[in-house]
């Protein structure tokens, strides 16, 4: 046989056994906002890239604030806050807007008292006067005073709060408000706010580290955060009157009754900060995806309103492993609801969880 062909056929049968190139994504997804859930969502998308090679999906950390305004510039197809958007910051985009609940979390606070095996507790009060500036030394009998038998140093409290556009910050003031007449006239609620005192930290994680590197300081973090980074949590006094630690459980607790006060035609921008419920924790929250209720590209809607869909079914079960509490089944008809109203060139891009 000829040489030549010998070597084509040779070639010809490498090729044949070799493994297929792989897919390339057939459709990026890119989204930004809020570090609050970054944790979950991270693990999501990597999950969910890894079991669908069609998409590739990203998602950046960069504060509620931001996944708000890149979200509303279209320079994102979604984006991600713990604070919902305001009435007329819907109405600058022409109602284009769908506020998709993703899990439910809790800011906690977070502090840097070294050699204190104890929990700190705080009052209502007491967190918003710590915050206000008026409470300036660990030894302070407010705070002493509902802390027996727990040494406080005699040390200077330093206040650490976001710097950025936050739904983090968004959930701490909007409970400091419900409680402290004084923080509602003079500071208020929002993502961002005239902060009376203290240091700034971009996004969770720069609170988190400049809490942790300065001995005496008082921080607020997503719960998840401070799980990972081992970080000491406050134990905050509720409106029933009972000292509760921070948990998954009282996270739920807290949220028991929203569905009730929502109605299934609820727009699910919803407070439950500072509920009733004997065991609920009282600085809690859900967590949004931003995401449009028309789009230009039907096969990248299609695809994020399917990644939607496995994150609030099969991706719940990853939830409590990471400090988040799952959404109550009972939510997910409503949320179907919704995101079968999602339209490209006034097409429904999806009818259900049955369509993939």
């Amino acid at each position: 046989m000829n040489r030549r062909l010998l070597i084509t056929i040779g070639i010809a049968g490498a090729l044949a056994c070799a493994p297929p190139p792989p897919v390339a994504a057939q459709v990026r997804l890119n989204g930004a906002g809020a570090t609050f859930p970054n944790i979950i969502y991270q693990n999501w998308i990597l999950t969910y890239n890894q079991k669908f090679d069609n998409v590739e999906i990203n998602y950046q950390s960069i504060g509620s604030g931001g996944g708000i305004r890149q979200f509303s510039e279209k320079t994102v197809d979604f984006g991600g806050s713990d604070a919902p958007m305001t009435d007329s910051a819907i109405a600058a985009i022409d109602g284009n807007v769908l506020h998709i609940p993703t899990v439910l979390g809790a800011v906690v606070a977070t502090y840097n008292l070294p050699g204190l095996a104890q929990a700190v507790r705080f009052t209502p009060d007491v967190l918003a006067d710590i915050f206000l500036g008026k409470i300036t030394n660990w030894s302070d009998a407010r705070l002493t005073s509902i802390n027996p038998g727990v040494t406080l140093p005699n040390q200077d409290i330093i206040v650490v709060h976001r710097s950025d556009g936050s739904g983090t910050t968004y959930v701490w003031v909007d409970y400091l408000t419900k409680v402290s007449p004084e923080w509602a006239r003079r500071v208020g609620r929002g993502t961002s706010v005239n902060w009376p005192v203290g240091l700034g930290g971009r996004g969770n994680e720069g609170v988190t580290a400049t809490t942790r590197q300065t001995p005496g300081a008082i921080g607020y973090v997503e719960l998840g955060y401070a799980l990972i980074n081992k970080m000491p949590v406050g134990v905050v006094r509720n409106k029933s009157g009972n000292w509760i630690t921070p948990s998954l459980e009282s996270v739920t607790a807290a949220a028991a009754g929203a569905m009730r006060d929502m109605g299934s035609d609820t727009d699910f921008r919803v407070s439950i900060t500072d509920p009733s419920g004997a065991q609920a924790y009282p600085i809690a929250s859900f967590t949004w995806l931003l995401v449009r209720k028309q789009y230009p590209d039907a096969a990248k809607s299609r695809e994020l309103v399917t990644f939607v869909w496995w994150a609030l079914t099969d991706g719940q079960a990853k939830a409590a492993g990471l400090g988040y509490a799952p959404l109550p089944a009972a939510l997910r008809p409503w949320i179907q609801a919704r995101l079968t109203t999602i339209t490209a060139g006034g097409r429904p891009v999806w009818t259900g969880p049955s369509t993939r």
